[in-house]
């Protein structure tokens, strides 16, 4: 992400969201700061795609309502504007009509290289201050791996990890299964593997 400020260094929630609504590029907002958002690889983007179709699936018949990576999330108080690559809410006082989640259930995030440490660590301290949130998922886009925050009582929040085609994730905060066979779906990783094996030089 790249830092744009304003002439005095600070953009308050209100001047963030009348940009946004007019800028042709995202923008995410962190304490007074606003934070230009890069475009994503492929199997970035397939693997986004494959998990909203996945959620929509398995909550079709449910309140529960899934969106992709162009709709908000708001952290408590306004202290930051995140966009997750999915989101899911329950909360019947959501409004449609908005721009930003205020209730989110459960937050999915695909991890890229340049995002990791950022998703893993600054994001994840804010997501955790939003009541209504029950899991954080990570997904890996370089290897068949999802990691599963889930908070318990107390705010406590525990870490389940997912690895392997054949393994299937398991959602509490929804009651589903998501098998990362799905999750992956197109996405074939040993080709990668092999190709980089087969560059390397010989002893």
């Amino acid at each position: 992400m790249i830092a744009v400020t304003s002439h005095d260094g600070y953009i308050t929630p209100e001047e963030y969201l009348e940009l946004e609504r007019q800028s042709e590029i995202k923008h995410e907002y962190i304490d007074g700061q606003i934070y230009a958002m890069a475009g994503t690889t492929k199997a970035h983007n397939a693997i986004s795609l494959n998990l909203a179709m996945l959620f929509r699936e398995k909550l079709r018949n449910s309140a529960c309502q899934t969106f992709m990576a162009d709709v908000k999330v708001n952290v408590t108080e306004q202290k930051g504007f995140f966009y997750p690559d999915l989101v899911v809410t329950c909360n019947d006082d959501e409004d449609m009509n908005s721009y930003e989640v205020k209730f989110p259930k459960l937050i999915v995030e695909v991890l890229s290289p340049s995002t990791e440490p950022f998703d893993r660590g600054k994001k994840f301290q804010y997501y955790r201050t939003i009541p209504s949130l029950q899991e954080y998922i990570l997904v890996s886009c370089q290897e068949y791996l999802v990691e599963i925050f889930r908070r318990m009582e107390n705010n406590l929040w525990i870490l389940q990890t997912y690895e392997g085609l054949e393994a299937i994730a398991r959602v509490e905060s929804l009651a589903i299964d998501t098998p990362l066979s799905e999750i992956y779906a197109t996405l074939d990783f040993t080709k990668s593997e092999t190709k980089e094996r087969g560059s390397e030089p010989e002893n």
